[in-house]
This record gives C-alpha cells, sequence and structure tokens, in this order.
C-alpha cells in the first residue's frame, strides 16, 4: 500500500495507537488526518468545556506529528465528503481509524465503511479506547451486563489478556505532495470570553502532559488511592479523566501503570489495595461503554422503564442556582463552583450535586447530564449518561431510590478540616468549623461575627433538605409501586468514575 490515512478522532496520541501502528505497517506513506463534524456526534457533540480542550489537544498532537514527519491534516465534515475527498487527492487505498461506541458514530462509520470500500479503499477499524470490546463481555447467558461487580469478576479474569501497549512509530513518511486542510483556529473551539483562563490554570491538554500525569501517579499516588481520592481538598486522584476521553493516554496505559505499581514488591504492601481500587475504576468507565453500546436508548431514556413516568420538577430558577453554585448548601456550591472554574469536579462531589439534583430538588437528571457535559473538561457521553441515570436511581447498577446523599454528613466526612468549602466559598472563610457545612443553622450572631447575611451575601438554601428528602422518598416508592416511606437499611456503597 503506498497510502494510508489514519483517521484520528478520541485517541489523540502516538503511543498505543493501534489504527496509527497498522497504517505505518501497511503503507509507505502515512496521511494523518482529523475531521470536525460535532453534528455526525449527536449527543456526544463536544461542549464548549470539550471544545476548549480539544483545541489545545489537536495542536499539541499536530506538532508531535509534525515532528515525526507526517503532519496532522484538519478537514471539516461531514466525514464522508473530507475522506471521499481526500482518496481522490493522495491516492490513498486504506483509511485507518480506531473504534467510537457512541449511537451515532456507530451508525457513520458503518455506512463509511460500506462507501470507502466500494471505492476500493481498505478500511481497518480498531479498539483503541476501551480494555474490551462491549461485546467481548457477557453473562452466562449471552447477554450484557447491568450490575457491576459480576461484570468486574468477570473483567478482572481478564486482565492479564489485555495486549501491553504499543509504541510510538519513530517516523512518519508523509505523502509526496502537501494535502489541502483549514487551520486549527478555523474550527472556533476556543470560547469567546475568559472563562478558558480557569481551565488552563488547572489542566494542560495534549499526550504528553496526560503520560507525564500517569507517571507521577503510579510512582506514588496511586498507593494512597483508595482512601484519599475521597477527599475533595486533597490531590488523591489521578485526575486522567480527560486525558482518558480524548484518548491521549490510553486503558490500556493506565493499566500497564496500575500493575506494574503493584509488582513492587517495596510498595506492594501499603498499595495492592489501592492499586485494585484503581484498576476497578478504570472497569467502572468500560462498564459504562457496556451500557451504552447494549442500550443506545439511554442516552435520553432512563434504563429502568418504571422511570418513564417519574414526575420531575420543572423550576428553572432552581436548576440556574444549583448552576451557578447558588444553592445555599455549602458542599453543592463549592463543587459546582469548581465545575465552572476549572472545566472539573471532585468525583465525590459529582456524587453528592447529582443525588442533590435529582433528588432534593426533583430536577430530571437529563437537566444535570447536559450542564456536566458542556462545563466538564472530561465530558464522556457513555460515563456522563451512566453517572446520572446511576444518581437518579434509574439505570444499570443504580443507587437504590432511597439511597440520597446528605450534603451536611458527606462534607463533614470528606471535607473535615472545611479546607474545601472555603476555597469554593469563601463567603463562608470566617465562620466556625461547626458552622462552615451548616450556615443556615448559625445562630443571628455567628453570622454577623462571619460578616454574613443570608440571603444577601450567602443564600438562603433553595430548598429544605429533609422535607425535600422526604418528598423525594414518597415520590419514588410511589412511581415503583412501594408502598411507604421508610427504605429498607443498606450498607453504604460507594460507586466511582474512572480516572477520578
Amino acid at each position: 500500500m503506498d497510502t494510508a490515512i489514519v483517521w484520528f478522532r478520541r485517541d489523540l496520541r502516538l503511543t498505543d495507537n493501534p489504527a496509527l501502528t497498522a497504517a505505518v505497517a501497511a503503507a509507505r506513506h502515512v496521511l494523518p488526518v482529523y475531521i470536525h463534524s460535532p453534528e455526525e456526534d449527536g449527543a456526544g457533540a463536544p461542549g464548549a468545556a470539550s471544545r476548549w480542550w480539544l483545541h489545545y489537544s489537536l495542536a499539541a498532537l499536530s506538532a508531535t506529528l509534525r515532528d515525526r514527519g507526517s503532519p496532522l491534516v484538519i478537514h471539516r465534515g461531514p466525514a464522508a465528503a473530507a475522506l471521499r475527498s481526500l482518496v481522490a487527492e493522495t491516492g490513498a487505498t486504506g483509511v485507518f481509524w480506531n473504534r467510537t461506541y457512541e449511537p451515532a458514530g456507530i451508525a457513520r462509520d458503518t455506512d463509511l465503511k460500506t462507501a470507502l470500500r466500494e471505492l476500493g479503499v481498505e478500511v481497518q477499524s480498531f479498539n483503541g479506547s476501551l480494555l474490551f470490546e462491549p461485546w467481548e463481555v457477557l453473562t452466562g447467558s449471552g447477554g450484557p451486563y447491568r450490575v457491576y461487580t459480576p461484570f468486574w469478576r468477570q473483567c478482572q479474569t481478564r486482565l492479564g489478556t489485555v495486549a501491553t501497549p504499543l509504541a510510538a512509530p519513530a517516523r512518519l513518511v508523509a505523502p509526496p505532495k502537501p494535502v489541502s486542510g483549514v487551520p486549527l483556529g478555523e474550527l472556533s473551539l476556543l470560547p469567546t470570553r475568559p472563562w478558558g483562563e480557569g481551565l488552563a490554570a488547572a489542566f494542560t491538554p495534549g499526550e504528553a502532559a496526560g503520560q507525564a500525569k500517569l507517571v507521577r501517579f503510579a510512582a506514588g499516588p496511586i498507593d494512597e488511592y483508595k482512601t484519599a481520592r475521597d477527599l475533595p481538598a486533597e490531590t488523591g486522584t489521578a485526575r486522567l479523566s480527560p486525558h482518558l476521553h480524548f484518548g491521549e493516554v490510553s486503558p490500556r496505559q493506565a493499566l500497564a501503570a496500575a500493575l506494574g505499581a503493584g509488582q513492587d514488591p517495596a510498595r506492594r504492601a501499603g498499595g495492592a489495595v489501592s492499586h485494585e481500587t484503581f484498576i476497578k475504576e478504570l472497569v467502572w468507565r468500560e462498564f459504562s461503554y457496556h451500557v451504552l453500546y447494549h442500550y443506545p436508548h439511554t442516552v435520553q431514556d432512563p434504563l429502568d422503564p418504571r422511570f418513564r413516568d417519574m414526575p420531575w420538577t420543572d423550576d428553572g430558577a432552581a436548576l440556574r442556582a444549583w448552576q451557578r453554585g447558588l444553592t445555599g448548601v455549602p458542599l453543592v456550591d463549592a463543587g459546582m463552583r469548581e465545575l465552572y472554574a476549572t472545566g472539573w469536579m471532585h468525583n465525590r462531589v459529582r456524587m453528592v450535586v447529582a443525588s442533590f439534583l435529582c433528588k432534593n430538588l426533583g430536577q430530571h437528571w437529563r437537566s444535570g447530564a447536559a450542564w456536566f457535559h458542556d462545563t466538564l473538561v472530561d465530558a464522556d457521553l457513555a460515563a456522563n449518561t451512566f453517572g446520572w441515570q446511576w444518581s437518579a436511581g434509574c439505570g444499570a447498577d443504580a443507587a437504590p431510590y432511597y439511597r440520597i446523599f446528605s450534603p451536611i454528613l458527606q462534607a463533614e466526612r470528606f471535607d473535615p478540616t472545611r479546607t474545601y468549602i472555603r476555597r469554593w466559598v469563601p463567603e463562608l472563610a470566617r465562620l466556625p468549623d461547626s458552622l462552615v457545612h451548616r450556615p443556615f443553622e448559625a445562630p443571628a450572631a455567628e453570622l454577623a461575627a462571619a460578616g454574613i447575611r443570608l440571603g444577601r451575601d450567602y443564600p438562603a438554601p433553595v430548598v429544605d433538605l429533609k422535607a425535600s428528602r422526604a418528598a423525594a422518598l414518597a415520590g419514588y416508592a410511589t412511581m415503583r409501586g412501594e408502598p411507604g416511606l421508610n427504605p429498607p437499611p443498606a450498607a453504604p456503597r460507594t460507586v466511582r468514575r474512572a480516572g477520578k
């Protein structure tokens, strides 16, 4: 094969890139291509924070490819038209890509394979985004899983079969003639207001930054991951989620790093449980893709059909207060402000703010999912949909309807020093520790001494936590056809999303 096109999508890296490796082996000339066609991504089209990340990730990828000998060519969609044009311009006889798993992308890629092969072009696709294909891990009856624990157990037995990450090609040979494209700036991915400055202060997009972050995490912090990951004021999480989403780090690389740390005899005694906990998070990410692939309707509809008739509340003012971090509930407000300022939120707090929106405010989970999708740099259709349905109680392995996170108890347990809340809700900084998590219970004298007037300097709660919890329990029980308001006892359980 003289010329092959490598179509980069959610795999913006050179290392462990199966499509790129295969193209280099098959063709004399390799043309790296990125096609911007958000209209073809359906519900997975990037939001504002993701577009910011995408711009800088593409810039980093372009520089790396240029250094290796074959610059990145950027085109606008539709993808079919762009690829046909590139095939005609270069005489390429092969197109290589790594698969995506969102419903819209699967439909597009299926049609593209047929169209390109009719032109006599060889098309090859690869798994560059998951440890296991969604159709590889099935129940004993051959169906998909809907509960995480048995899914994890089967994946755990297969971890030894995961291939070793591939090295990056040392050199690429570009086609002999320059290929037409558009400058990155013409994609207009960057925000027009200074919002991106906060994102840039918190993250550095690109393969080099993602790989360096993985190395640093595996060198030490992973040993404390099991406990440190729950403390939002600490840097106890990997913060790899955006790098995984954009494919700057592959899950195989993350798995190899965790397994490598676990094999270090000097560290194993203290870190083995944490290493496995991190691997479980990678598999939790796999589970979200497994569910989306087998139940594509969950992008819009609940997996549990009983929730189609759930009487969600349509309260625009309450939703805006939640989005802006002005609910009067400190941990919720801290999380929402962290999200808007940095494009990221600690995973423990994500669960709290999601529970608060769906179960205390009674808002539809889709409203929360839409806001997260627009403001998270790691916005991922599979993980976002799965996480919100879990929080609302209507998805796979969902939190039971009676499990409603208390923002007060969660704050007292996981922000015991009040550092996280004081950072993101500075209005409360002068309150005594005993009142930072519950300013609405503070005596007037304490509020005055801290310079706070509820409803003016900091909002009064938009909802009564106890009353709204009782109302949620009643509503969920009625919707499910279950009598009574008292939930059965259950042991506490924590579930999370990969890379946090």
